[in-house]
């Protein structure tokens, strides 16, 4: 849940907003932390929610039996396919190294053309400051395109957050694979 009841509190934000715009919730199918908690507020709002869980980790994140869907799969990889298959979009709220690395992926899938499909960061209280300065860093040492950079949608508000997913359209960005990857 994180040291902050603000992390928490803005969880609950985003999933009561999310809901109400009709928005259905694909979720990593756990019932603790953020994510229960997110699962939790987006249900008794009256929304739709989609966990996917691998069976090693059902009785370890305590699979949350009561989502509209639970979809048990073999594999972390399997579980990113799918959540990203059935996933109009990706939001980061505060999290561990599974949550860095899950919008690490998304991103990298959306630099690399595999998905045009918006990755963003709820960025409750400063959480996600020193990642993002991170990437700003990236971009100054010559490792991340600027228009790469310019593809991580920030936002400290759950309300504009929904607003910004809503109306948001990837760039168009250069071609940069060889002809033969793509």
């Amino acid at each position: 849940m994180g040291r902050h009841p603000v992390y928490g509190e803005a969880a609950r934000e985003l999933a009561r907003l999310a809901s109400e715009a009709s928005i259905e919730l694909v979720t990593g199918g756990g019932r603790i932390g953020l994510m229960g908690v997110i699962a939790n507020s987006a249900l008794e709002a009256g929304g739709r929610v989609i966990g996917v869980i691998p069976r090693g980790l059902v009785a370890r994140e305590q699979a949350h039996e009561e989502l509209s869907e639970l979809r048990i799969v073999d594999s972390m990889h399997e579980r990113k396919a799918l959540m990203a298959e059935l996933s109009d979009g990706f939001v980061a709220l505060p999290g561990g190294m599974g949550t860095l690395e899950e919008i690490s992926e998304a991103l990298t899938w959306l630099q690399l053309g595999i998905h045009q499909k918006p990755c963003a960061l709820l960025n409750v209280d400063g959480y996600w400051d020193h990642w993002i300065a991170h990437l700003d860093h990236a971009v100054d040492e010559g490792f991340f395109k600027p228009e790469h950079r310019q593809l991580v949608l920030v936002e400290e508000d759950p309300s504009t957050l929904i607003e910004r997913l809503a109306s948001y359209r990837i760039p168009a960005l250069p071609r940069w694979l060889p002809a033969a990857a793509t």
